[in-house]
């Protein structure tokens, strides 16, 4: 999938700057350093990557920035773009299309062909699916999907990809009929 260049990336540069350019920054951060995932080794949007380095252990700052282009690379790679969908769905292609949404927003829109996710779909997955069978995980706007898309190929799966930009992207760029809505959290 061709995307932007990833900006260059500076010791100055903010972390929330950072996750906003490389969407799977958190999860590679938590990845490899332990870093974001609890509120013991947390972060805060407006620090520096300098200053995250310098407060873990000392990190050398130009091996997290490595590490942050290399883990954005993959998931790149990681990723299906909503044209490349349609055209394999018209095409007939052999897969499997994971829908990691509430049931609720399943229930209202969906991608043709698709099944919610759920613990037994997870099982039958990892237990009968051929690992090498495409497998194309979506969500609403993408992060959540290339997360477990992450999660897949981490279990063998070859083959799994991320519908980029989620059914939003895909509702736009490649299937029109399909309505678009946004979330709406209640503060209460």
């Amino acid at each position: 999938m061709t995307a932007a260049p990833v900006p260059d990336l500076t010791p100055d540069m903010t972390v929330a700057a950072v996750m906003e350019a490389l969407p799977g920054a958190r999860r590679a951060l938590f990845a490899r350093y332990h870093i974001g995932g609890c509120s013991s080794c947390a972060f805060e949007p407006g620090e520096s990557l300098a200053a995250l380095c310098a407060r873990n252990d000392n990190i050398p700052v130009q091996e997290m920035i490595d590490h942050l282009r290399a883990s954005h690379e993959n998931d790149l790679r990681l990723q299906i773009s909503p044209a490349e969908l349609k055209s394999r769905i018209n095409d007939g292609a052999l897969l499997h299309l994971v829908d990691l949404r509430t049931r609720e927003e399943h229930e209202a829109v969906a991608i043709p062909g698709s099944v919610l996710f759920s613990q037994d779909l997870q099982r039958e997955a990892f237990g009968s699916w051929n690992k090498d069978d495409l497998v194309v995980l979506y969500d609403h706007t993408g992060p959540r999907a290339l997360d477990a898309a992450a999660y897949f190929a981490g279990h063998g799966f070859t083959q799994v990809r991320a519908l980029a930009g989620g059914i939003d992207r895909y509702s736009q760029d490649a299937d029109p009929g399909l309505p678009r809505y946004r979330v709406e959290f209640d503060a209460a």
